[in-house]
Order: structure tokens, then sequence, then C-alpha cells
């Protein structure tokens, strides 16, 4: 039996407001049909496990323990909960790599899920903030988007006023996500409105415009992972040429704030193990909770130099025609960001890309992609390099 884990099968709920519930009823919405899509009876499933960020959102705990009652067959299978803020996701899902790499069981089922909408505007914005170092940001103006105004402040200072370069993210992901079903915003609002400050694009924590911001969204996506030699065996099989894990320092005053040095360590690390340059990738889907976000990401991923991200905005290298797509999913900006799905989500979108199976978004001929996922201020930084198997 080779352990490697490989991604079998997938689920992804429509982001956005919704009907369901609680996570609970997220969970069910997603985890079986994974299962129905990777051919995989439940009595089968070895592990499972669930990214749920919570914190707050509902009073609901012991998540692992909603997968007995939200799949039917999984009421004794082991499972466990992953949190590591907006990277819960990828935690979730690097658990269940590790459990079959161990050895210790052939199948996987993996669930993100988040419940956000039913919770006040004030209270996400508390809830978000426990993302943050309380002891020092626990204050700062515009809550989680008072963090990231301050980070693209600096970089104006260091770099210019980029406002329009991203402005051209914002533009640019949007655009793509018309193409996404499961998107929380199908619409091409173009970059003269997301350049422009009005009363319905407007400031949320200067320079920082809605457009700049990624939604409070419900939604939940899965994946089921076997071992190599099972997936051999299977309709669908992306496995991980590499996977990397990196953090940097917590408060924001202990580091330069614009330089994301978790994110490039993460992606260094997740580059040579793969034994890649960036320019062998066909497509990256990034970690957009904030256009100035994926503008650092550029340079921590090495498309461009430090400060200098901006210029592959503005010279369209990360658009879907570009030398480097980036985000051809919409990504968290057009997609949504229910917390504790985000990273799965992002997950199953480059599966889709490289099973060819992305209907609008698909980047043609995709062989080889990228996923980064941050928890935090760039405080937990994961990156997966994927390509397909067969």
């Amino acid at each position: 039996m080779n352990p490697d884990a490989v991604i079998i099968g997938w689920a992804h709920s429509r982001f956005g407001k919704s009907e369901a519930a609680d996570v609970e009823a997220l969970i069910a919405e997603t985890g079986s049909a994974a299962l129905v899509h990777a051919g995989i009876d439940p009595q089968d499933v070895d592990f499972a496990s669930v990214g749920v960020f919570n914190n707050g959102f509902s009073r609901q705990g012991l998540e692992a323990g909603l997968i007995s009652v939200a799949v039917p067959g999984l009421e004794h299978t082991p499972a466990q909960r992953s949190e590591n803020a907006c990277a819960t996701g990828t935690a979730a899902l690097y658990s269940a790599a590790d459990f079959i790499a161990s050895g210790r069981g052939r199948i996987a089922l993996v669930v993100g899920a988040e419940k956000m909408t039913a919770s006040t505007n004030a209270e996400i914005g508390d809830i978000l903030l426990s993302a943050s170092y309380r002891k020092e940001e626990a204050d700062v103006s515009g809550g989680f988007a008072g963090i990231f105004a301050q980070i693209a402040q600096s970089y104006f200072q260091q770099n210019g006023d980029r406002s329009a370069e991203m402005a051209m993210i914002a533009a640019k992901n949007h655009a793509n996500g018309v193409h996404n079903p499961y998107a929380h915003l199908q619409r091409d609002f173009g970059f003269s409105f997301c350049n422009t400050v009005s009363d319905k694009n407007p400031l949320v924590a200067p320079p920082l415009r809605r457009t700049d911001c990624s939604l409070v969204s419900d939604g939940a996506a899965a994946l089921v992972l076997a071992d190599r030699e099972m997936a051999q065996e299977l309709a669908r099989a992306i496995g991980f040429r590499a996977r990397a894990h990196r953090n940097d320092v917590f408060p924001l005053s202990r580091r330069n704030i614009t330089a994301f040095d978790g994110a490039r360590k993460a992606w260094d690390a997740a580059k040579s193990l793969a034994g890649i340059d960036l320019k062998d990738l066909d497509f990256v889907e990034t970690h957009d909770c904030f256009t100035i976000a994926e503008m650092i990401e550029y340079e921590a991923m090495g498309l461009t130099a430090r400060g200098e991200g901006w210029k592959a905005a503005r010279e369209g290298w990360t658009r879907k025609d570009g030398i480097l797509p980036v985000n051809p999913s919409g990504g968290l900006k057009s997609k949504g960001h229910p917390i504790g799905a985000t990273g799965v989500s992002m997950h199953v979108m480059a599966a889709m890309q490289l099973m060819g199976e992305a209907g609008g978004m698909q980047i043609a001929d995709a062989e080889l992609g990228a996923v980064f996922n941050m928890g935090g201020a760039a405080v937990s930084n994961y990156v997966s390099v994927l390509e397909r198997i067969h």
C-alpha cells in the first residue's frame, strides 16, 4: 500500500446566505454527496476530519460529533475537528492526509463548514477578531477589515497608492466568479465600479472599499481522500506533489506586516518539495480575503519582487489569459468566505480544474495547480501543489 493521500471525490454547496439551519445541516448537505461522488461506501471510511471555525458563530461545540448525525453510516467512525482561523479547512484536510500517510487507514472524509449570516454584523466583527492578537489588536477600528486596512496603509506608504490595482484584482475575481455556479456573488462589477467610492461601494476601513473585502457567507465543501493504491482504481485521482505549512509571528507589531514572510516560507517549501518553479504552475487559487492580501501574495509566491505585486495586477499577469491565472474560481472575493469551508473549497476548485471539470472556470490543459490558504493576517500559511494522477 502506498500511503500518499489522493483526492478522489468532492462536493460543494452554494455559498451565500443559506437556508440550512446550522453547521450540522451544511455538513449533511456535502458529506454524503462527496462520498457518492467518490464512489465510496460510508462503512469504508476510516476517519472523518471536520473544519469549523465557530468561535461564537454557534453555541454548538464538538463539531466532529455532528458527523455521526449528519452523514448516515459514520455513526462510529473516528472523527475530529480542526480550527486554524481562516485556514481551518486546509488544517482539516492536512489532518486527514496525515492520517492516511501514517498508514492508520485508507479512506478519509473531510468536511469544512460555517454558518455566519445568522449572526449580527457586530457579532461577526467581534468573532473574526478572535483571529487577531487581541492583547494588541482587539480595538482596531473596522474589526478584521481594519487589520488589513493597516496592512494596506503600510503598503501604500512603501509603494505608493495602489487602490487602482486592488480594484483590478477585485474586478478580475468578480469577472471570474460569474462562471462559478457555487459563488455567493456571480456578478461582473467591472473596474470602474470597484475603483470608485460610492453609496454602493463605500469605504469599509480606509483605504479598503466594500469591493476590496470578501463576503460574509454560509457554506460547506467536502473532499474524500484515499491512499494512492486505492485511488488508481477510481474515476478521479488528484495527488499532492507537495504540502507545506509555515507560521509567522502572531502580533502585527512584531513583524513587517507587508512582507507575509510566513507565506513566502510556505511557498518556498512547497516549490522545493514539488521540485518546481512558479512558472511550472498552470493556475493558483489564493486567499483573497482582501484585495491587498492577494496583491502581497503575488510577492510571497515569487511572481514579482517584494513591493511590486501591484505590477502583476496592472499588467494582467493573473487574469485567466495571463501568464499565471490566479483565482479562476472568483476567489473568496466572489465565491464567498464561510471560514471553515474556505480551505476545503479552494482544493475542490483546484481538483475540478485538474480533472477538466471546471466548466466556465476552466483553464485549458491545466496539469499542475497550487492552493494558498492562510489563517489570520498571514499567521498560519498552507501551500498545496496538486496534480492529476490519472
